[in-house]
């Protein structure tokens, strides 16, 4: 028995080094930038944490916060403008990036729920002449669209693309057409830009006009959404937060890559629709949820942003950064610095 006793107490301390060595090991290898971030005691207001993201290397920080019963809070820090010095204005306009995927998913939701649209329905059936440049395209439906379980290949991953971005959807899905595919369909998931490249062309087949256009009688127009737009072109740029890639000196704001713009909160009231129900009927709420999430990141070059809402306390919170970089340290740090915004809610909550 006591034999036993000295072997289990051995076997402890050699689990303990082990998992000592183990946990500094990874530690070698992750970023200290990211420990500090996750480590640093966390601050008692969501504007001290807004100001604290800018010591990880931001230039500008936006963080719209809905909570319910409350009038929604808007914090900012850094630079709209670092050029110019132009502090960060909280209601600037901003390329949301993949967060428009949510939109395309409510308008697909719509078109289903009206039977203009089959979720069983195949790429090949509404684009009978993408049948041998698209591998599986007779296969491929539209729900494995929707949930990134195609296996097409991702434009935007293809070479040079951010270099030199496509000007219409057609050029961008040329850069895929006759490539293998990743994965048979739905048998993997790989999130992927040409699903919803190839979604929003299948909006503007079936409706006979822009993407931008229908998703504004349906979701913007009935939720009063006025600082939400379709394109560069339809803004006023001085009203847009400039973006900045660390190892480029210039702003790059000016640079298209088709992104969705709105105001942070523009995003947050559009996400509370959705996620209340106000926006989708019962039944589309239902349909909806089986095939799409709530909640969503963007990131395109020079902006990166996450809107969520959390339940358990009530709260939308929409967080806009406009710094990102080659090695994905940013994007880290956007989701650590989210996180701790949310902790921040969570625990004036509790008092």
């Amino acid at each position: 028995m006591e034999n036993t006793k000295r072997k289990t107490t051995k076997a402890k301390q050699i689990f303990r080094i082990v998992l000592f060595t183990g946990t500094f090991i990874s530690l070698w290898f992750v970023p200290w930038i990211l420990v500090k971030a996750w480590i640093l005691p966390l601050p008692k207001t969501v504007q001290e944490q807004v100001n604290q993201s800018l010591s990880y290397g931001f230039d500008g920080v936006i963080v719209y916060v809905d909570e319910a019963g409350k009038p929604p809070a808007f914090y900012a820090a850094g630079y709209h403008n670092r050029e110019q010095k132009i502090p960060a204005n909280p209601k600037a306009l901003f390329k949301i990036a993949s967060i428009s995927k949510l939109y395309d998913a409510v308008a697909i939701t719509k078109l289903v729920h009206d039977k203009r649209l089959s979720l069983d329905k195949t790429l090949a059936d509404y684009f009978p002449e993408l049948k041998g440049r698209i591998e599986n395209a007779e296969s491929i439906t539209l729900k494995m669209l929707v949930q990134h379980r195609s296996g097409l290949p991702n434009f935007t991953n293809t070479p040079n693309f951010w270099n030199h971005p496509t000007k219409t959807n057609e050029a961008a899905l040329n850069l895929i057409l006759d490539l293998p595919a990743n994965f048979k369909p739905d048998t993997d998931y790989e999130y992927c830009n040409t699903n919803y490249l190839l979604l929003s062309m299948l909006i503007e087949k079936v409706k006979g006009k822009s993407k931008f256009q229908y998703i504004k009688e349906v979701i913007l127009e009935p939720l009063g959404l006025k600082n939400t737009y379709g394109s560069l072109d339809e803004i006023d740029m001085g009203y847009l937060m400039s973006g900045y890639y660390i190892g480029v000196e210039e702003d790059i704001k000016t640079t298209d890559y088709g992104s969705m713009i709105a105001t942070a909160e523009d995003v947050g009231i559009f996400l509370r629709a959705l996620n209340d129900g106000s926006l989708l009927n019962e039944n589309e709420m239902k349909l909806y949820a089986s095939i799409y999430e709530f909640n969503h990141g963007g990131l395109i070059p020079g902006y990166q942003s996450m809107a969520e809402y959390h339940k358990d306390i009530d709260a939308v919170v929409v967080q806009f950064m406009n710094t990102t970089d080659f090695e994905g340290y940013q994007w880290n740090l956007l989701q650590i610095t989210h996180s701790r915004v949310v902790k921040v809610l969570r625990k004036q909550k509790q008092h």
